[in-house]
């Protein structure tokens, strides 16, 4: 174990010497030509070209090392991101408590591994508890903040008893988290995070917080309709919350219904033209697919759509409910009548 200790520092104390080293050999060759040899101190035509000829290897021999230990760096600092973001949002189950799961994010950078898009999906005794949110900027603080809160939904979703009180536990997590960034940073007071939470019981059932974020979709055969209409809580981190957390009913999840939860880039993105992206129309290709092939049928048409050139980090969660169906307690339309001010429904050819 002492030899693998030295031998770390000791390895990267010689790509430091190497690093300024053969800048500094590059340097004293240029340096010694043109001091020690005599052709440099000639002024014909010929000399003054092999001389250039000199300076000129010696200038491209700098660049190619300069450009080389920032290639080396650039990929450090990706495995590092990669890493980070791999703990962060660490790969869903197939399946959690009957329900299929496939999750996936994309940036809008192609070099970044790191954005502010967060999702998680965890079973408990209270049923199957979900978290979708989009963390306002981009880079290390972003993932700082998402760290924060996931890390709080985490352990929230197994001690609270009701939604509301996860809810509560996540804003007192990212309020504690914004002020110890505050102290370094004056920008932190402007971050907000967008959120959406979701509890599936064993019946099925549907309740939802929404703090400023997109409402997911609901796929139940050729039919897509957006889950609800009713006007979300302002986004975590900019209002402190309503003495009362009002806990929307969104009827059930049925057996063989798919909900699809989403970032708002993937709806805000456009094509050359200015156009939308349409998630539904995307959707309803593969509404009665399983959740893997949804996502694979939306990203495609997002790329095809942007040219392969989104603006704006997406991600997305697809959860179906392949359950055994259980016997209903009154017909579809009672269960549905639970929702607060529902959107009409969108039928797609």
């Amino acid at each position: 174990m002492m030899c693998v200790k030295a031998a770390v520092p000791r390895e990267g104390s010689l790509r430091r010497v190497l690093s300024l080293g053969l800048p500094t050999m590059w340097g004293a060759v240029a340096i010694t030509y043109k001091l020690t040899c005599p052709l440099a101190q000639q002024h014909a035509l010929g000399a003054r070209v092999v001389t250039s000829a000199v300076f000129f290897a010696v200038g491209t021999g700098l660049i190619v090392h300069a450009r080389r230990a920032l290639l080396r760096e650039l990929r450090q600092a990706r495995r590092v991101a990669g890493a980070a973001q791999s703990v962060l949002l660490r790969p869903l189950p197939p399946s959690v408590d009957g329900l299929t799961v496939a999750a996936a994010q994309m940036s809008a950078d192609r070099g970044a591994t790191i954005g502010g898009d967060l999702y998680e999906a965890v079973a408990t005794e209270h049923g199957v508890r979900v978290v979708m949110g989009d963390v306002r900027g981009h880079g290390l603080a972003a993932i700082g903040t998402a760290a924060a809160v996931l890390g709080s939904f985490r352990e929230a979703v197994h001690d609270e008893p009701d939604l509301g009180g996860v809810l509560r536990r996540l804003d007192r997590a990212l309020a504690r988290h914004l002020r110890e960034r505050a102290e370094r940073d004056a920008t932190a007071v402007e971050e907000f995070v967008t959120l959406l939470l979701l509890e599936i019981g064993r019946d099925g059932e549907l309740l939802a917080l929404n703090c400023g974020h997109p409402w997911p979709y609901l796929l139940s055969g050729p039919v897509v309709e957006p889950l609800s209409r009713a006007d979300p809580l302002p986004p975590l981190g900019l209002f402190p919350l309503p003495a009362e957390v009002p806990v929307l009913e969104c009827g059930q999840l049925l057996p063989g219904e798919t909900l699809v939860l989403h970032t708002d880039g993937v709806e805000d993105a456009r094509d050359g033209r200015g156009r939308f992206f349409s998630l539904p129309e995307a959707m309803g290709r593969a509404s009665e697919a399983p959740p893997q092939s949804v996502l694979g049928t939306v990203f495609t048409a997002l790329l095809d759509h942007t040219s392969g050139r989104p603006k704006d980090d997406v991600a997305l969660l697809v959860l179906r409910n392949d359950r055994q169906p259980q016997p209903t307690q009154g017909a579809r339309g009672t269960a549905r009548a639970a929702t607060t001010n529902p959107r009409p429904t969108t039928h797609l050819t």
